[in-house]
């Protein structure tokens, strides 16, 4: 019982999400410099148009940061072991979830991004090993929408969804047996 799954990183899709922040960016300067050419029915003054091209810049800057320091991260996205679920997998990881704290894993869907959540029965525990305020607030959220602070995106993971979520199901009941 002593194997251990290792799922690396996909730097692929993370420099695809880090170039898709960076044109969210650029428009935000956009915004933000020339307002008066975005009007539209939906942003009808150029001080709304320079709001949401501050917001992008902050917001969308904020991402690539995370999302640049995730593309030269050397350590593996994911690793199952005796121990318990090693999560590398985006900005708010936590590092190693115990077996003896999951109660669960659950998959959630938001808009069209597809998660999983690790159900525990010390949720505090881990929101205590948040790496700075900004993933603090993240898995203060999650615990409040989703019951969990914990989720695994597997977007940044060399593993398909339906795959990953097999995975983790079948060796939380291997370990709780």
């Amino acid at each position: 019982m002593n194997e251990t799954i290792e799922i690396p990183l996909n730097k692929i899709k993370i420099i695809l999400t880090l170039i898709g922040a960076v044109i969210f960016i650029i428009f935000g300067f956009l915004f933000i410099k020339n307002p008066a050419s975005f009007v539209t029915t939906f942003i009808r003054t150029p001080e709304m148009v320079r709001i949401v091209g501050i917001a992008a810049v902050l917001v969308f800057g904020l991402c690539a940061v995370f999302i640049a320091i995730k593309l030269f991260d050397k350590k593996v996205g994911l690793r199952i072991d005796e121990n318990g679920i090693t999560d590398n997998s985006s900005a708010t990881s936590i590092g190693l979830i115990d077996w003896a704290d999951i109660q669960g894993i659950q998959p959630i869907q938001i808009a069209s991004t597809k998660m999983l959540l690790v159900m525990t029965n010390d949720p505090e525990k881990y929101v205590d090993r948040a790496k700075n305020a900004v993933s603090k607030y993240a898995l203060k959220s999650n615990l409040k929408y989703y019951g969990t602070p914990i989720s695994v995106f597997p977007n940044s993971l060399k593993i398909k969804f339906d795959d990953l979520e097999k995975l983790l199901k079948n060796e939380f009941r291997k370990r709780k047996q």
